[in-house]
């Protein structure tokens, strides 16, 4: 319905204030007047066991990446809770679409060490036959699209694909996470546009982390955050507190309830920090200071939700120490296994790209490889897979 005024009215946007939602406090303590999720103990241990995992992940691949047998890396560290609790609020069989920092909710869904270390090692086992730089994951199996790295693409294609959902009615939905800094591309505006109008159930999950690389948020945007956008949208919207993952189990949940029931979008917006570098090619200390840092890790998100699993009875001191150990030996084993297998073969590069392999692509595999063969010691892998000794590049000479 249109309102009719006489006078000119200008708004900011000021008059509305969107707060943000919170469980639990830093000593994972409830709120007064918070009520607890229904989160069973199987299943906060599921969840919680997917963050710790999560975190001795990304620290043991870190030093890997600083020892030069990883060539990058990107961690999740601080974001964990904002990260796993979506994915436990969802069906097993719902489509996350996610941007290169959530390696937690493909942990959650039963991603192997083995699996995570495939992908970043681009050995034979890797899904992506070593194609992709590493933590571009995805699996089929576990309905986690495979990464890319262009910010936000990922965003309009959650919308198409919950249309698909729609379309299928089998009571599924799509959400595809995303970072603040994303959210200033125009994918994302098309995407929340086309979510509403045609009405698809779609969560749009934006983890507010403080930064996009180096940029603060303050330099950003001049609006209250990312969640006030919804309005314009005319979409469902909440802002949680990301280092709490009950609260963010519980708003995805209400969340999944409306995108599935409804066939609605809804935006959530998670209000987190990241810990770690944006990636391992950056330094944070030249665009943030180390007390700024230290005011958050005593809001770290594990620290949290073992704090609340302990007062339930759900989690120990001894438990925690034993999964440390547990997995910390896991992630090195799997490792030490992972950089040995050997890389795809060769005549990979050229399959699964179209349904039979064209003649131009063949071509160039032709070329290629006859290119190895002439300089075996300059394509030490290459020379591998096609079972080359690399001192014999005298003896190759002639095959060009």
């Amino acid at each position: 319905m249109t309102h009719y005024v006489h006078q000119p009215s200008f708004m900011t946007g000021d008059e509305f204030s969107i707060e943000t939602f919170s469980l639990l406090n830093p000593e994972g303590e409830l709120y007064e007047g918070a009520e607890e999720p229904p989160l069973t103990r199987d299943h906060a241990r599921r969840l919680y066991h997917a963050m710790l995992a999560t975190r001795i992940l990304d620290e043991r691949m870190m030093a890997a990446q600083r020892q030069g047998r990883l060539s990058f890396y990107m961690q999740c560290t601080g974001e964990e809770a904002a990260v796993v609790g979506a994915a436990a609020a969802l069906d097993d069989a719902d489509m996350i679409m996610a941007q290169y920092r959530e390696q937690g909710a493909l942990m959650y869904r039963g991603f192997s060490i083995d699996e995570f270390m495939n992908q970043l090692f681009g050995n034979e086992l890797d899904y992506g036959k070593g194609r992709q730089m590493p933590i571009h994951y995805g699996s089929r199996k576990l309905h986690y699209m495979t990464i890319s790295s262009p910010l936000a693409t990922q965003i309009p294609q959650a919308t198409g694909y919950a249309y698909g959902q729609k379309l299928a009615g089998e009571g599924h939905c799509t959400l595809t996470f995303f970072g603040e800094g994303a959210a200033s591309e125009g994918d994302f505006h098309a995407a929340l546009n086309m979510a509403s109008v045609h009405q698809v159930p779609v969560i749009f999950f934006c983890r507010n982390n403080g930064y996009a690389i180096s940029t603060p948020a303050t330099e950003q945007f001049a609006a209250d955050g990312i969640a006030p956008r919804a309005f314009g949208y005319h979409m469902h919207v909440i802002r949680v507190d990301g280092n709490d993952a009950l609260a963010v189990y519980e708003a995805t949940r209400q969340a999944r309830k409306i995108a599935v029931e409804q066939n609605q979008p809804v935006l959530i917006e998670a209000m987190s920090y990241r810990l770690a570098a944006h990636s391992s090619s950056d330094d944070p200390s030249g665009y943030r200071a180390k007390s700024e840092e230290e005011a958050w890790r005593v809001k770290d998100p594990l620290l949290r939700m073992q704090r609340w699993m302990a007062k339930k009875g759900w989690w120990s001191d001894e438990e925690e120490a034993s999964q440390q150990e547990s997995l910390r030996r896991e992630v090195l084993e799997t490792m030490k296994r992972a950089e040995k297998r050997p890389s795809p073969p060769l005549e990979s590069l050229i399959s699964d790209v179209y349904a039979d392999v064209t003649p131009a692509l063949q071509r160039q595999l032709d070329q290629l490889t006859r290119h190895i063969r002439r300089y075996p010691d300059a394509y030490p892998r290459g020379a591998k897979s096609l079972d080359l000794t690399l001192s014999s590049a005298a003896d190759n000479q002639g095959d060009a």
